[in-house]
């Protein structure tokens, strides 16, 4: 694809960096942030740039956050003996838009993955084990993705979680094998943290 405009074909390349955004679809974002107005714009990148130079993680849940602890885990409403462990951000979004959830919650940012070179040190496992040994945590609820991968990351949690006096159990299987939580309607995700099981190997 030619471009009569350097600048363009920069912009280009940028938006198809995104996930799933191929080079057509780079040219028509580029295209309509070009007749937007400079201030809107400007406001994007912005936004782009304040999100990239001032975000933080959590230091209690990994949770991203515009202070060093994020809102949930500063919330002393919500029951803290409670925490469910999830792959991703967007699980906790996925959990707290079904209102049925109100404990906290643990960010793996990731799952246990040896083909793409993911183990559990890269992983936060162990702030997790020491949120557990430390704190009056009764029940740890496993709300990873049904995947081989998932999976295999609950089974490492287990084993390591086990040796504390704590019920571990893992969200109800009205989420189908393979299935990432992301994807699952609210009413779906809400009945199966509310049906959750004891978790078994």
């Amino acid at each position: 694809m030619s471009y009569s405009s350097k600048l363009l074909e920069k912009a280009v390349e940028q938006f198809a960096t995104l996930p799933g955004i191929g080079k057509k679809s780079a040219l028509r974002m580029a295209l309509y942030m070009l007749r937007q107005p400079k201030e809107n714009v400007e406001l994007f990148a912005s936004s782009i740039v304040g999100m990239s130079n001032n975000i933080k993680h959590c230091s209690v849940c990994n949770m991203v956050s515009d202070s060093q602890v994020c809102s949930i885990c500063a919330d002393t409403s919500r029951n803290r003996s409670l925490v469910c462990v999830v792959e991703s951000i967007r699980d906790v979004i996925s959990i707290e838009n079904t209102n049925m959830y109100n404990g906290l919650y643990h960010v793996l940012d990731g799952i246990i993955s040896p083909i793409d070179g993911v183990g559990p040190s890269d992983l936060p496992i162990a702030e997790l084990e020491n949120r557990v040994s430390t704190q009056e945590i009764k029940e740890v609820i496993l709300a990873l993705s049904t995947s081989m991968e998932g999976e295999t990351t609950s089974f490492f949690l287990y084993n390591r979680l086990r040796k504390y006096n704590i019920k571990i159990t893992t969200i109800a299987r009205g989420v189908a094998f393979g299935d990432d939580l992301e994807y699952t309607d609210e009413l779906t995700l809400a009945k199966s943290i509310e049906n959750r099981q004891p978790f078994k190997i």
